[in-house]
């Protein structure tokens, strides 16, 4: 395998760790947590949890150029889900799309390859949508350990990466 192939699968592992981690963190939530909201301007935390498992979804959806509203059904299509098996079976089910898409690619789209956001004025390539996707899903999963956090819940470093 060559270079831009081992770099490409490095970070779809890691990945892959983000979303095992947030999983683990998910299976925590005891029924009265899911109302939590640290403040008025930020998300519950059934809202984070939704964002955060459709983060390779929407994000897939934003790499092939969906339109706003297609993007929005996928975000939005878990409102009033607070079954933890469901959700951890949608967040596995949107990494498996999601990976089959980056591994599909050739080396010359996975490099070359520009599509663009809705929301941009500019496209981004293909590598580059990867790694905004990897960067996305651990920003949330660090919100998501924080809200636990705050919620009294026993939680550790290590469990981030086990």
């Amino acid at each position: 395998m060559n270079g831009t192939l081992q770099i490409r699968e490095h970070l779809l592992t890691e990945l892959e760790t983000g979303v095992r981690t947030g999983a683990s963190l998910i299976r925590l939530i005891r029924a009265e947590d899911w109302a939590y909201r640290p403040q008025d301007n930020m998300r519950s935390l059934v809202e984070l949890v939704h964002h955060f498992i459709q983060i390779t979804a929407s994000d897939l959806a934003i790499m092939q150029e969906k339109g706003e509203a297609e993007v929005g059904q996928v975000e939005n299509s878990l409102a009033g889900n607070q079954d933890v098996e469901q959700l951890e079976k949608q967040l596995w089910s949107n990494m498996e799309a999601y990976k089959a898409y980056i591994t599909s690619l050739s080396e010359e789209d996975f490099l070359n390859r520009s599509t663009k956001a809705f929301y941009a004025e500019h496209g981004h390539l293909q590598v580059q949508w990867q790694i905004e996707t990897l960067t996305h899903v651990f920003h949330h999963r660090s919100q998501l350990y924080n809200y636990l956090k705050q919620l009294g819940h026993e939680l550790n470093f290590f469990m981030l990466y086990a």
